[in-house]
């Protein structure tokens, strides 16, 4: 039997990182291609309170269990062959990162991979630009996470540079964004923070400007994508693959700053869990796009989830 006849082999990813838990069952077709059989997110939130107090509280541990099982029963009801998870940020964080690996060992029967910054970079990178259109220049990509924020510049599939900055959606709301919609200070508060590490980030990833194209994945970009297309409920699909320009991203930004927790809830595309920490992540990438004088975006539904699955 050759490649081109074999048989697509079953296997899963999970990602478990600082605002959500997501699980990929796909086959992988003899050209290393996914074809998505499961693809499932809840929003656990991790890494509540972990920038503050330095652990994983035990109430987050449970809504993570919880979640895992289900994903464990999808597993083993789809027949996947092999599983890899990794665990980003707030599992590098916690002081009690031990209890997390307990907890999965027990749930899944395996250990969870808990990743270096770099890594998660890498993987980022590989799960994006396997379904991106060739381009004979750079990429930079960035994943906005809920408590950290990768910067990777490549070209093809080829990683150049990455480094991973401890800024994300859940760790600036914790940290500034406190009142409902946030004052003025909070928001200004967050964004000369945000700078601090997003410069570091850029002149780390990309010092010269060299790439020609900025990405952008993760449930921050693709909610903001969402927002800017008025799109009447969430569809990866219409979102995978939009480019959306810097003024979009400015309005966009705009509108969830001047809102209450109501409002951004009521907006067709957004996750109820991801409604509290939007306007973190949005000042993340716009400050991104303002400080690296990128002019657009293109966002992507592929991301880490699909490098680990790959990889697995």
């Amino acid at each position: 039997m050759n490649a081109e006849t074999a048989e697509p082999r079953r296997v899963a990813g999970i990602d478990c990182g600082t605002n959500s838990i997501r699980l990929l069952i796909a086959d992988v077709d003899a050209t290393g291609r996914l074809h998505d059989v499961v693809r499932r997110m809840e929003v656990v939130r991790l890494g509540e309170g972990v920038d503050d107090t330095g652990r994983l509280s035990e109430a987050a541990l449970e809504r993570t269990r919880a979640a895992l099982a289900d994903y464990t029963d999808q597993i083993t009801e789809h027949g996947a062959e092999a599983v890899r998870m990794v665990a980003t940020s707030a599992s590098r964080d916690a002081a009690n990162a031990g209890d997390f690996t307990a907890m999965v060992e027990s749930v899944l029967g395996a250990s969870p991979e808990v990743i270096s910054g770099d890594e998660e970079a890498r993987l980022s990178f590989t799960g994006a630009v396997a379904t991106l259109p060739e381009l004979e220049g750079q990429r930079l990509l960035v994943d906005i996470g809920g408590g950290s924020t990768e910067f990777v510049r490549g070209v093809d599939s080829e990683v150049l540079d990455a480094v991973s900055t401890d800024v994300g959606c859940v760790r600036m709301t914790e940290r500034h964004l406190r009142s409902d919609p946030p004052a003025p200070g909070e928001v200004e508060a967050a964004v000369a923070d945000i700078r601090s590490f997003v410069d570091r980030g850029l002149a780390a990833a990309d010092p010269d400007r060299e790439a020609e194209e900025l990405v952008a994945v993760a449930g921050t970009a693709t909610t903001i994508a969402g927002i800017g297309l008025d799109l009447p409920a969430y569809d990866a699909d219409a979102i995978d693959g939009t480019r959306l320009d810097y003024e979009q991203v400015v309005n966009v930004t705009a509108k969830l700053v001047a809102a209450d927790h109501a409002e951004r809830l009521a907006i067709p595309v957004m996750h109820p869990g991801r409604a509290d920490v939007i306007v973190g992540g949005a000042l993340v990438l716009r400050t991104i796009m303002e400080d690296g004088g990128l002019n657009s975006v293109l966002v992507s539904e592929h991301d880490i989830l699909d490098g680990i699955t790959l990889s697995a």
